[in-house]
């Protein structure tokens, strides 16, 4: 052992003392995956409870359809239940208003002149000769391939197709419409969710039946000069839709809807 003296001998002791109480450094760096596999697991810990917060009980993923059909089993009770209390109010307008006729002479008048507005304003069910127009999905083949080129939208009856036959059908001439057996006005909306069809709060599922009274001829004349109704044709013939018009004796229904209109303008 070397003894020494003097200020050298202390700086070293000095400098020895001071290692000894640093921590030693490691002599290879830790890897990577040590530090990142902490990391991994609060995240994943936080996701974890982030879920369950959100789920609340109930499974995320759920198939939702079966909700969706009650849904709207629901709603067609609900429109039912309206359409039945609709029909006894209306009776029940009907039966004192010809009570009071008997006996007002002003009541009895508007009376007489409301009857005489309901043929051309639809509330008067109808006979004649007609063309009734049908528009139909193609449909599906058996191994569940599409024709070449087509997607599922080509092979559906669209919205602009059942508004194109109707609208040919107003032009050529229509004294009465149905669609589906209900009764349509010239302010009658006509939409499609999907490949159903939305009417008066109704849905339909295709084939979609339209019944026009009128001359036969100019319809079917109207319905040939309808670009909207070619269109629809050369889909037919493309990806097998459904399109048939047949001429005959046809009736529709009165008009059973609300009267009250929502909006309107003044023509120019």
């Amino acid at each position: 052992m070397e003894y020494t003296s003097g200020a050298a001998s202390w700086q070293k002791a000095m400098r020895r003392a001071v290692a000894a109480l640093l921590p030693r450094r490691p002599r290879q760096r830790r890897p990577g995956w040590s530090i990142g596999v902490p990391l991994i697991a609060a995240a994943a810990g936080l996701l974890f409870t982030t879920t369950a917060t959100t789920a609340g009980g109930t499974a995320l993923r759920e198939d939702r359809r079966p909700e969706l059909t009650q849904l709207i089993e629901d709603r067609r009770e609900r429109v039912a239940a309206s359409e039945l209390r609709a029909a006894r109010l209306r009776a029940e307008v009907e039966s004192r208003t010809a009570a009071l006729a008997d006996t007002d002479g002003p009541i009895s008048e508007q009376r007489d002149r409301a009857q005489a507005s309901e043929l051309s304003a639809g509330f008067t069910a109808l006979t004649g000769p007609g063309v009734t127009v049908e528009l139909d999905d193609a449909a599906r083949r058996s191994d569940g391939t599409l024709p070449k080129g087509a997607t599922n939208d080509d092979l559906v009856v669209h919205q602009g197709d059942v508004q194109a036959v109707v609208n040919a059908l107003w032009a050529g001439g229509a004294e009465a419409m149905s669609i589906m057996n209900v009764r349509v006005l010239t302010t009658s909306a006509v939409r499609c969710v999907g490949n159903t069809l939305l009417l008066h709060g109704r849905v339909y599922s295709p084939p979609f039946k339209i019944v026009a009274i009128g001359d036969p001829a100019a319809l079917q004349q109207a319905l040939a000069d309808s670009e909207g109704v070619r269109l629809f044709r050369q889909a037919v013939e493309h990806y097998q839709l459904g399109y048939s018009e047949q001429v005959s004796t046809v009736s529709v229904p009165a008009f059973e809807d609300s009267t009250a209109l929502q909006s309107a303008t003044v023509p120019r």
